[in-house]
């Protein structure tokens, strides 16, 4: 099965990082580079736009980020722009970051919540999350719905624990639908 191209990009990345023993400068840099392809968006329709040879291409990305990130992290863009994969650009620095996290044993969690979570139930949940899951750390997103009505929702990765009130009302009422009377 082909891979795709982010993942075969970034696992590249990853790769180059831990041989040059950069991991954690690579990951702050494309950290960085993500957030400026993101605030930039001028910079990609540059980069996507047909009728810029690739030389002014490449030449943009020298001039742009040459002596402001790693000659690695310049390497790389050049490597994604010659290859024509830069509409792959935010994928590839999603997986590579992704990667570290894993590496480094980050966690993230989503939490919606009925209300606001105090700063006492944040830190139970989060020591309740690093117990029971084998990551270090976790960097959690927290949002507020008041439609839960109580209760939360807890999203890692492809993992979602729904201890909503709304959801044990919406199971109960189907059980007592289905009921035979």
């Amino acid at each position: 099965m082909a891979k795709l191209v982010s993942t075969t990009y970034g696992d590249a990345l990853f790769d180059l990082a831990l041989e040059e023993n950069k991991v954690d400068e690579l990951y702050e840099e494309i950290q960085a580079l993500d957030r400026s392809f993101q605030e930039n968006e001028e910079l990609l329709k540059l980069l996507n736009h047909p009728e810029v040879i690739k030389e002014e291409k490449l030449s943009v990305i020298d001039n742009v980020f040459k002596g402001r990130v790693s000659d690695e992290s310049v390497g790389f863009l050049r490597i994604i722009v010659e290859k024509d994969r830069y509409n792959d650009i935010p994928a590839i620095f999603a997986h590579f970051l992704h990667r570290v996290k894993e590496h480094k044993g980050i966690g993230s969690a989503s939490v919606t919540s009925a209300a606001p979570l105090t700063d006492a139930q944040k830190k139970r949940l989060t020591d309740r999350l690093l117990a029971t899951t084998g990551y270090n750390t976790f960097e959690t997103n927290y949002t507020v719905d008041p439609g839960l009505l109580g209760g939360m929702i807890i999203r890692i990765e492809d993992r979602v624990m729904d201890s909503s009130l709304k959801s044990q009302l919406d199971r109960l009422t189907r059980q007592l639908s289905d009921m035979k009377v």
